[in-house]
């Protein structure tokens, strides 16, 4: 009998060391404040700094501006170099679900025009994720692009407006043109990189400063979280 008694307590000490673990691990993490925003940026190569410095894109120099703002904001940035708006729209669930972000910001189409994938299934891709981000109880932002005129004007007008279309219908919040100042500027091919598709590092600030203004008034009004019942 004394053995048994021995042999539990020993078992019973082994469980209260695990919980102490465990409780430990839980208050090494660390915290965020609470209500503060996560922003989610889902994009292409213009968000993924390509042929960039780590650190030196916009959504590099976005959580700076938060620190110097002293705006406590978390960004994650799920960009990736090549994406379309299909691509996009397939991982979105997931990223949500995982981050679970007060903004959305939807970098996408452009690879789209390069493409030429048809306008129709970009507007539908991007619909369905500014409805996938209200759903999850985020805000959604779109980052509009343009393509050259060699694409044919009536292409041009389609595509610029697209973003808008989807915005309005969607009660979304937009830049018209994440570009602006750098590709529609006389020396634009300065800053570009020799692709005369990606930016310089030296055009990332003026891409922030097209974001910012729009960004900033709805990390002031955070959207109402949706609470789950217990069951």
């Amino acid at each position: 009998m004394e053995s048994g008694d021995r042999t539990r307590r020993r078992a019973w000490l082994a469980h209260c060391s695990r919980i102490a673990a465990a409780l430990a691990a839980t208050w090494a993490m660390p915290l965020r404040a609470a209500g503060a925003p996560t922003i989610l940026v889902v994009g292409d190569s213009l968000s993924a700094e390509y042929g960039l410095a780590r650190g030196s894109g916009w959504v590099a120099l976005l959580e700076q501006r938060l620190v110097q703002d002293k705006i406590a904001a978390q960004v994650i940035n799920a960009s990736i170099s090549g994406d379309t708006s299909s691509g996009g729209r397939s991982r979105l669930p997931a990223l949500l679900a995982q981050h679970k972000p007060t903004h959305v910001l939807i970098e996408l189409g452009g690879n789209d025009a390069l493409r030429g994938l048809p306008l129709a299934m970009t507007r539908d891709n991007l619909t369905a994720m500014v409805r996938a981000a209200r759903a999850a109880g985020a805000r959604a932002m779109l980052l509009g692009m343009q393509v050259p005129p060699n694409y044919g004007r009536a292409y041009a007008e389609e595509f610029a407006h697209l973003f808008s279309t989807v915005a309005k219908a969607e009660g979304a919040a937009l830049v018209p043109f994440l570009l602006k100042g750098v590709a529609d500027v006389p020396d634009s091919e300065s800053l570009f990189q020799p692709d005369r598709i990606h930016p310089r590092e030296t055009a990332h600030p003026i891409m922030l400063r097209n974001v910012w203004p729009v960004l900033l008034p709805l990390l002031r009004n955070l959207p109402a979280r949706r609470i789950a019942k217990p069951n």
